[in-house]
């Protein structure tokens, strides 16, 4: 069987994609990560041989976690393509505690909301939208001036709808923000022409606070505060299947992800086990 990847297989491919209504972030990965693998393999067919060798490649440039992502988009496409093509992923243990490095804390985030509202009301509301309801920037486009009026929203995402609640102060806080503006229907947060913010833009902006807010930049992105309010919700529910619907994730194990603890959490169970003797005052031999 001759595999080789073309544009013209690419194109179809992407049409299959949208017809199976994936969402358009996905859409882009998977077609980003074939065509990095295509670049690699250039105009030869595909073997088994190139498959390894490519994951080798991607062993020495990204972490595990991103390595597996991008091979199983690869999978994903040799099997709609009918390919008897497939690479292994590299087997990963589940982190039991968080790089604090990467961790944002409470503390960090209200001092993150203290630096926005200093300079830029839209994105200390838009902070605490994320934070406060768990959904993903992605999804920001759902809360809107009639959302904010029920207390509530249907987000649609990866074909399920889950629906959110929104926190009456914080349904205050945007309906000021709406009226304000002289906005009375559809998405709360737009650009200055307009438009929907997306992704990049956010991240742009969150990323223009941590100097003012004395945290470092590798803590602050959008996903993090999903994350922290995860860790929140779990700590207030004890209920990880509820979380898991809150979130709108398929599986439990995922959920298990947002709500692992710290490191100096984690470093604080480890030393109120008592399994380590304090010295003597004298050693003898």
């Amino acid at each position: 069987m001759n595999c080789t990847i073309t544009p013209e297989l690419l194109s179809i491919y992407k049409q299959y994609l949208l017809e199976a209504e994936k969402a358009p972030s996905t859409i882009e990965k998977y077609l980003r990560d074939i065509t990095a693998f295509s670049d690699f393999a250039g105009n030869t067919p595909i073997t088994k041989e190139t498959l390894i060798a490519y994951k080798a490649e991607l062993m020495k440039r990204y972490k595990p976690a991103s390595v597996n992502s991008m091979l199983s988009a690869l999978n994903s496409f040799f099997a709609w393509c009918g390919w008897d093509l497939h690479i292994k992923a590299l087997k990963i243990q589940h982190c039991l505690f968080l790089d604090e490095s990467k961790e944002l804390t409470r503390d960090e985030y209200y001092r993150l909301l203290e630096a926005a509202k200093r300079k830029n009301e839209r994105l200390w509301l838009l902070i605490q939208t994320i934070c406060a309801t768990g959904i993903r920037v992605s999804e920001l486009r759902f809360i809107t001036v009639e959302a904010a009026k029920s207390g509530s929203t249907t987000i649609q995402c990866k074909g399920k709808n889950r629906t959110i609640l929104i926190p009456s102060s914080l349904r205050k806080e945007l309906l000021r923000y709406a009226k304000d503006r002289n906005r009375k229907s559809g998405s709360i947060f737009l650009t200055r022409t307009g438009k929907e913010m997306n992704r990049s833009n956010i991240w742009k902006s969150l990323k223009a606070l941590c100097k003012a807010a004395g945290v470092l930049a590798s803590k602050v992105f959008p996903h993090n505060l999903r994350h922290l309010f995860a860790t929140a919700f779990y700590e207030a529910e004890k209920d990880i299947s509820k979380l898991a619907d809150v979130l709108g994730h398929s599986s439990i194990n995922t959920t298990r992800i947002y709500i692992t603890t710290s490191g100096c959490l984690h470093r604080q169970i480890m030393d109120r086990l008592g399994l380590v003797q304090a010295p003597s005052a004298q050693t003898t031999t």
